[in-house]
């Protein structure tokens, strides 16, 4: 079933123009900031039908005559249809507010096929708009409603909408608004963030009990529980660097000794970034990046493009760092490299065996939010061949 991204026009796409709201001539018309470089790549990355639905009060008579309106219109179509934006279609109310038309927003007499149809998903759907009316058709229509206004609040209202507002407990309309905002990237990243689903693998072998959740488009959050504290630390900082939220209990037999837990710990995170990324259309595929952490210096490059390799230029002095054997830093990565499908190379100098291996699992992170970036630009598979 299909979503539907309801979105009003003038205040959300153009920037409206006070006193009259007519936008009377092309000289009058202005992109809201960003509006046309997010709304392409909703339309790019994620399932969402475009419907546009405004109010044009009076259009038609002597105030507003149309063929004032369509120039305007039509021309802003156009604009947005060149950057791939179209509306598959366009309901536009031409009332008076005093007419309390059953067409008119709030009210979806204009919108009433989509309910009766069984290819829209409505409920998962989002009404996108800067007036309180937006917000209220939302809830007339059963869906979620994004508000984007640079002043978020319940006053100076219309006539129209505080009649409306009247009659609507305002926790119940907080219930209905999963978004303010003022700028199209947070309505961007929001989509985005809920459109993309939170992963769970689990591998159990007789040896260790792996569990991890990963949501490549999250905020660094981690909670890992590993048995090994040191191993924990360095994996809350692949979390917190790369802006991955990442989930890891793993529980091994670490009577016996560290290398099972390390190893199938490696394995899983490997196999649940193959799983997340798919068939890794539109990414940058490539990651390298430097990091210094006071006398240690690393690097890390990495394509995860479906081969395994690990090239590891490091060495280190001391048997153990906490509870970690230095001599698992490389068998991780290889157990990684390996599941993950990718190449690393890894290479690390410095005296201080702590800031060594720190250096290298914070570089890696930062290596790997670059290749799993998305390429908005170019949304194929990155590769010649056409295939990973």
């Amino acid at each position: 079933m299909k979503k539907i991204l309801f979105i009003d026009r003038d205040g959300t796409i153009i920037r409206e123009n006070p006193p009259t709201y007519q936008i009377d001539s092309i000289e009058k018309i202005s992109f809201y900031p960003k509006v046309i470089f997010f709304l392409s790549k909703i339309v790019e990355e994620l399932n969402y039908d475009l419907v546009m639905v405004t109010n044009q009060d009076g259009l038609g008579t002597e105030k507003f005559p149309e063929k004032i309106f369509w120039p305007v219109h039509n021309h802003i179509l156009n604009v947005l249809r060149t950057e791939g934006i179209n509306f598959s279609s366009i309901h536009i109310d031409k009332t008076f507010p005093e007419e309390k038309s059953s067409t008119r927003k709030p009210e979806i007499g204009m919108l009433t096929s989509y309910l009766q149809s069984d290819l829209y998903n409505i409920s998962k759907s989002f009404v996108i708009g800067d007036r309180l009316n937006d917000v209220f058709l939302a809830k007339n229509l059963g869906c979620k409603s994004i508000w984007i206004k640079e002043n978020h609040h319940y006053k100076n209202l219309t006539k129209e909408e505080k009649d409306y507002y009247s009659t609507i407990e305002e926790k119940d309309l907080k219930k209905i608004i999963s978004l303010k905002t003022d700028n199209w990237e947070d309505i961007y990243e929001y989509l985005l963030s809920i459109s993309t689903k939170r992963l769970v693998h689990q591998r159990t072998t007789l040896e260790t009990n792996v569990k991890i959740s990963i949501f490549l488009n999250g905020k660094g959050r981690a909670h890992i529980q590993t048995g090994l504290g040191f191993f924990d630390h360095l994996l809350q900082q692949i979390a917190f660097h790369s802006s991955i939220d990442l989930n890891i209990q793993t529980k091994g037999d670490l009577y016996v000794d560290e290398h099972h837990t390390i190893e199938d710990t490696g394995i899983a995170l490997g196999e649940i970034f193959d799983q997340a990324l798919g068939n890794k259309k539109g990414i940058e595929r490539y990651g390298f990046y430097l990091i210094p952490m006071d006398d240690s210096l690393s690097t890390v490059a990495l394509d995860i493009g479906g081969r395994s390799q690990l090239v590891w230029k490091t060495r280190f002095f001391r048997e153990k760092i906490g509870k970690v054997p230095t001599e698992m830093f490389y068998h991780f990565f290889k157990s990684f490299s390996l599941s993950a499908k990718c190449n690393l190379y890894i290479h690390a100098t410095g005296k201080n065996e702590h800031h060594k291996i720190e250096s290298i699992f914070k570089c890696f992170a930062k290596a790997l939010k670059m290749a799993i970036r998305k390429n908005y630009s170019n949304n194929k598979i990155p590769s010649s061949k056409g295939l990973l």
